[in-house]
């Protein structure tokens, strides 16, 4: 499985997300703590947005390994976020390595990314595909379970995309569970998949951790919360804590802890979303299919 992070909050410099923690993106790439296999080296990518520009995202992909990637690191230590997706891939067998399968996905104002995989997805995809309106069928440039998905999440939107609400993206991100899993059913799939999900639209945050198969623990996924997420020169990174008024400045919702601080991290729970709204606070809600 792929490891991945999200960053909502005051501007921080990519470099303190994805270098300078002990455990950053670019150490799990190679040595990643909560997963059997310790390499994710099937590409990269980052995304973040300008809004002073326009509503869509900027994003960088690459089939390079993220931890000898010269432009990434360059680009990290010149460039500040206030929301940020990060992802570092391990393809699933059978899965091209090619750069339009590498995350994080982008249409219009949203970005997505996958932590997991769809069991026999060969098996559903022409049903999920044939179920698609035209232009989310149309905008799946890749092969990956994780695009397909992003198309199902877009064709599960009600609301026109600048219209689009938290509660709204939400709903149709538990949909697109709820789908994906009853195209399974109906084929008779009986491996469990798995459905980190993440989607923003730069304002706000969903993510999910979700296993299809009862008694199988999801995907590791953890959060922190608090008013701001500092390295200092010497290596020490640390998310400090929120004040009295509960106000938080930031917010990472990340595959594997980025510090060796337990204080620092709290576990999502199985089966859950969670919600980072614009004003940084946070909703944990089960997923009722």
């Amino acid at each position: 499985m792929c490891r991945f992070l999200t960053y909502a909050g005051a501007p921080i410099l990519l470099a303190d997300l994805l270098y300078r923690p002990v455990n950053s993106l670019i150490m799990q790439s190679h040595h990643a703590r909560e997963r059997e296999e310790p390499l994710n080296g099937d590409g990269f990518g980052v995304g973040w947005y300008v809004p002073e520009i326009d509503p869509s995202p900027c994003v960088q992909r690459s089939v390079s390994p993220a931890w000898s990637n010269r432009n990434l690191q360059d680009l990290a230590t010149k460039t500040r976020a206030t929301h940020l997706f990060a992802h570092v891939r391990a393809a699933s067998p059978g899965m091209a390595v090619t750069e339009t399968n590498v995350h994080p996905f982008a249409y219009d104002r949203f970005m997505w990314m996958h932590n997991g995989f769809v069991s026999g997805f060969h098996q559903i995809k022409r049903h999920l595909r044939e179920s698609l309106k035209d232009e989310f069928y149309n905008m799946i440039q890749g092969t990956t379970d994780s695009e397909h998905a992003f198309a199902l999440f877009l064709n599960c939107l009600t609301t026109p995309f600048g219209e689009t609400d938290v509660i709204e993206m939400r709903r149709a991100l538990v949909e697109t569970i709820a789908r994906l899993t009853q195209l399974t059913e109906e084929a008779d799939i009986a491996e469990a998949s798995f459905y980190n999900f993440a989607v923003t639209d730069g304002s706000a945050m969903v993510i999910s951790r979700y296993c299809s198969a009862e008694g199988i623990k999801g995907a590791s996924l953890h959060y922190s919360r608090g008013t701001r997420f500092e390295c200092l020169p010497d290596g020490i990174c640390d998310m400090h804590a929120v004040g009295q008024d509960g106000q938080a400045s930031s917010v990472i919702v990340a595959s594997e802890m980025l510090t060796d601080d337990p204080s620092d991290w709290l576990d999502v729970p199985d089966n859950h979303t969670i919600t980072v709204l614009p004003d940084l606070s946070v909703e944990l809600e089960p997923i009722n299919l």
